[in-house]
């Protein structure tokens, strides 16, 4: 029933979106404006354990753009795949479109999911991504924000589980605005996914 509610809620601002943006995104549209989160976790960088900050404004046009997605390293499929999906839009960018786009995941596992294995995981797909942990409740604020649910599911025990999650990837432009999102479903449309991130790209 959760799940069709939110489809339904997608389905209607996709639609509310349509009627309001120049520009027919093949994701779902969100109003002009809309402010992204920022948040902050850790990462593993040069070895070692950093401190993460994502500050979605980078102050200028020609900034990065950020696809962020919420997963963990044990999602047998979907998370993968999603990784494997966007690394390919970004291989299909030009080189200076390329340098631009970022990969974040955030991990909904944060018992399980050490910035070095988020680090490895990440890294397995392509050069651009970063996994970030942010611990709990840090991480259930930041989820909330971007209307991210998650679940324990499955559990045989305190190491052993799966996680029911919201599968939208978002796109935030250099201004710090979220533009798009696209559920799962849609990443496979490699072309109409690389559009939209090119109308981003180039359309501070």
């Amino acid at each position: 029933m959760a799940a069709a509610a939110v489809t339904l809620l997608l389905l209607a601002v996709w639609g509310y979106a349509r009627l309001k943006s120049p520009y027919p995104f093949f994701g779902t549209a969100y109003p002009a404006g809309t402010p992204a989160a920022g948040f902050s976790g850790a990462v593993q960088a040069g070895g070692r354990e950093q401190p993460f900050t994502f500050t979605p404004d980078s102050g200028q046009a020609g900034g990065p753009v950020t696809a962020l997605f919420f997963g963990f390293t044990n999602c047998p499929n979907i998370c993968p795949l999603t990784l494997s999906y966007l690394n390919r839009v970004r291989d299909a960018l030009p080189p200076a479109q390329r340098e631009r786009l970022r990969v974040v995941l955030v991990s909904v596992d944060p018992d399980r999911d050490t910035p070095a294995r988020l680090n490895e995981y990440v890294s397995f797909f392509g050069k651009a991504g970063v996994g970030v942990r942010v611990p709990e409740p840090a991480l259930s604020t930041l989820a909330a924000a971007y209307g991210v649910a998650y679940q324990k599911a499955d559990v045989k025990g305190p190491q052993s589980y799966q996680i029911n999650h919201t599968t939208a990837t978002y796109l935030i432009d250099a201004r710090g605005r979220l533009r798009v999102l696209w559920d799962y479903t849609q990443l496979p449309q490699l072309e109409r996914v690389k559009a939209d991130v090119q109308y981003v790209l180039e359309t501070p």
